[in-house]
C-alpha cells in the first residue's frame, strides 16, 4: 500500500512510533517525482506487507496531482509480479490496458506499471516487475 504524505520525515515518525514499524528503505525516484520511504516489520522478511511513504517532490508527477487534489491519503496497492511484461501484455488481452505502454522505473530499480482504477474496482494498481530491473537501470 502506498500512502501520499505531505512530510515525509513526519510520517516516518508516526508511522515507526505509533505502528512499530521500522524504517526498511529510503530513495529518490525523480522520473515519478517522488521521494520514497518503505516501513514493515524487520522480522517479516522481504516479502512481507510494507508501506510505501510516498512525498511530492516538486509540483509535478502523480503524487504531488493527488495531494494537491484530495490531500494526503491512501494512493495505490502495489502486488508483485514476477514476469511483468507478461502479466501487463494478459491485461491488455483482457480489456484492461496498464497506463503505461512499457514498464517504467520504480523503486529498488524494479520496472513498474500501474493500472487505471476503473480496471481495479476504484483502484489505482501498480504491478511491480520482482524479477526485472528497468531498462535505465541495466546500463
Amino acid at each position: 500500500m502506498a500512502v501520499v504524505v505531505r512530510d515525509l520525515e513526519e510520517a516516518i515518525r508516526v508511522y515507526t512510533g505509533a505502528f512499530g514499524l521500522a524504517l526498511l528503505h529510503r530513495e529518490d525516484i525523480p522520473g515519478q517525482h517522488v521521494r520514497v520511504a518503505f516501513l514493515g516489520d524487520p522480522a517479516g522478511g522481504e516479502h512481507a506487507a510494507q508501506v510505501e511513504l510516498l512525498e511530492p517532490a516538486g509540483a509535478e508527477g502523480a503524487a504531488a496531482k493527488f495531494l494537491a487534489a484530495r490531500g494526503p491519503g491512501v494512493h495505490h496497492l502495489a502486488f508483485r509480479a514476477d514476469d511483468l511484461s507478461g502479466e501487463m501484455e494478459r491485461l491488455r488481452r483482457e480489456g484492461r490496458p496498464p497506463l503505461e505502454a512499457r514498464p517504467r522505473p520504480g523503486a529498488h530499480g524494479h520496472a513498474v506499471c500501474f493500472l487505471h482504477p476503473k480496471h481495479a474496482c476504484g483502484v489505482l494498481v501498480e504491478l511491480v516487475g520482482e524479477g526485472e530491473r528497468h531498462e535505465a537501470d541495466q546500463r
